[in-house]
């Protein structure tokens, strides 16, 4: 695992994380009884999200370069290229960006909380880009790691009525584990509801789009940035008003699984690869223009 003396003397790539020791997740547990239900089928509306409102959203971008000492996390050199990077992308899709940096757990929960409680009447969604150290289910503020659940849950249907029914995006730079991911050969030949209410899951409508699998590192270029946000804003700005989102992500994983590997002089870091991982409730396709 790289840290604050590996990064001193090796170039090239970095991960986003350290192991944070003695964290552990338990899944709630549930009867093995099945229930029976009967569901009343819903008109399926227009399959697209609107975007004809007078704002398309606003983004909020996270960016955590440096660490408190008591973290043990080395700074995220190249952080600053995937902020720069983010902002104009975005803004150039018609976000109205904001970008904050170096911020401690409390103010990233706080600086949420905050953004949740606002009027998005007027807005087509919400967007967020977390660019930090972190690990399984968590990531990092300046001072230490929490629950990445405690910068979304807010957004919910239930806690944010004028976002409900609107797609909540949140991209995460980060680390999700200490795996490494060597790679392996492959062929290259594998290569209408305008005017009516409707009741809909309080967790509907977000996406996370993260930058690696569960349980692994997330590489970042210390002269480039982030292989991930390098490759969501050249799709973003290639297709971001043309395709949906679904359809850019899945190119991101694309470049990022066939276009990078690590160059690093640390023992075990070198040549290594990264995919990155959606997950989804989307409820629509989303496209950042409203023409059909």
């Amino acid at each position: 695992m790289a840290n604050s003396r590996e990064e001193k003397q090796a170039a090239g790539d970095f991960t986003d994380a350290k192991p944070v020791f003695g964290w552990t997740t338990r899944g709630n547990q549930f009867d093995d009884d099945k229930m029976d239900v009967d569901a009343k089928l819903v008109d399926m509306p227009d399959f697209r999200y609107r975007m004809d409102y007078p704002e398309v959203g606003k983004c909020v971008i996270i960016n955590n370069k440096n660490f408190d000492p008591s973290t043990g996390m080395s700074p995220r050199t190249g952080t600053d290229v995937d902020a720069g990077n983010v902002y104009k992308a975005f803004s150039e899709l018609g976000f109205k960006c904001e970008v904050q940096n170096d911020l401690k757990s409390n103010q990233m929960i706080q600086l949420l909380k905050k953004v949740s409680l606002e009027d998005h009447t007027k807005r087509a969604c919400f967007a967020c880009v977390l660019l930090s150290h972190g690990d399984n289910g968590v990531i990092y503020g300046t001072d230490g790691c929490f629950k990445i659940e405690e910068l979304t849950c807010g957004f919910k249907g239930n806690r944010c009525r004028s976002l409900a029914g609107k797609p909540k995006l949140f991209f995460i730079q980060a680390c999700r584990g200490d795996e490494l991911d060597s790679g392996v050969e492959a062929d290259s030949a594998t290569d209408a509801e305008e005017g009516s209410l409707q009741k809909i899951p309080v967790e509907a409508d977000f996406l996370y789009a993260y930058s690696t699998a569960p349980g692994f590192y997330s590489w970042r270029n210390t002269q480039n940035g982030s292989w991930f946000i390098q490759s969501l804003c050249q799709v973003l700005k290639q297709y971001g008003k043309t395709h949906d989102m679904l359809h850019i992500l899945t190119q991101v994983n694309y470049k990022v699984a066939r276009g990078y590997e690590s160059s690093s002089n640390v023992p075990g870091f070198n040549a290594k690869k990264q995919i990155p991982c959606i997950v989804s409730m989307l409820t629509k396709a989303l496209y950042f223009s409203s023409g059909k």
